[in-house]
């Protein structure tokens, strides 16, 4: 048994930065969760017309719909067993924003073809999106959205380009700082850039089978379709 990351990438997960390898290592295997802890240098999205979708999403921890300098954030990453009894690592970021910490919640899980991953985002999980992940010549890793799905009740549906976007990460570690660094953009094909954000991190790693996954880390509802 191996991390859902390994098993998507095959043998270009041993490409990447050692660190990266470890930090993507964390599943029920490794029976580690890894807890990233650092500064967002910037948290930024993108002309007026985004902010009532922004504002939208946050209702069910998606984006960010306020931009900021200097953020401290949390991200965790926890494997657990989810009710579809699928292996899930929790990619929850909260954000330490004034006055009140913004949530991003995502929920990763193997697609049962093994060739990817796919991320659930939010409470609900109403909204799925394929990802492709690639180690770069630098040892970071590249990690791309592909199509992107709503799914409520009997609805399942493509997300049309119109309204869809695009998401680009790039994570990396940087030996001379002993940071992580991580660059997200999303990005929609007519509007151009919607939301992003970029900084570095810490990792700690703690045994899950001692410290399990606390309350409010696993979404509301789970979506069995994949």
């Amino acid at each position: 048994m191996t991390s859902i990351f390994r098993a998507a990438m095959g043998a270009d997960f041993d490409r990447l930065h050692p660190r990266l390898r470890r930090r993507f290592s964390v599943g029920l295997a490794s029976g580690e969760a890894c807890t990233g802890r650092g500064v967002m240098d910037r948290v930024w999205h993108g002309g007026a017309f985004v902010k009532p979708f922004l504002a939208l999403g946050a209702t069910r921890n998606i984006l960010v719909p306020r931009e900021g300098r200097h953020i401290p954030f949390t991200i965790e990453n926890v494997p657990y067993t989810d009710t579809c009894g699928r292996e899930t690592v929790t990619f929850v970021r909260t954000f330490d924003l004034p006055g009140r910490p913004r949530r991003f919640d995502a929920q990763m899980v193997l697609s049962p073809k093994g060739d990817r991953v796919l991320d659930y985002l939010g409470t609900h999980q109403h909204l799925a999106s394929e990802l492709h992940l690639r180690a770069e010549p630098d040892g970071s890793l590249l990690i791309r959205s592909g199509e992107h799905r709503f799914r409520e009740g009997v609805v399942d549906v493509r997300v049309p380009e119109l309204i869809g976007a695009t998401a680009e990460v790039r994570e990396s570690y940087d030996d001379s700082t002993g940071r992580f660094r991580i660059r997200v953009r999303v990005v929609n094909r007519y509007f151009g850039p919607l939301f992003g954000y970029e900084g570095s991190f810490t990792a700690d790693y703690t045994d899950v089978t001692s410290c399990g996954v606390r309350p409010g880390l696993r979404p509301v509802r789970e979506e069995a379709r994949a």
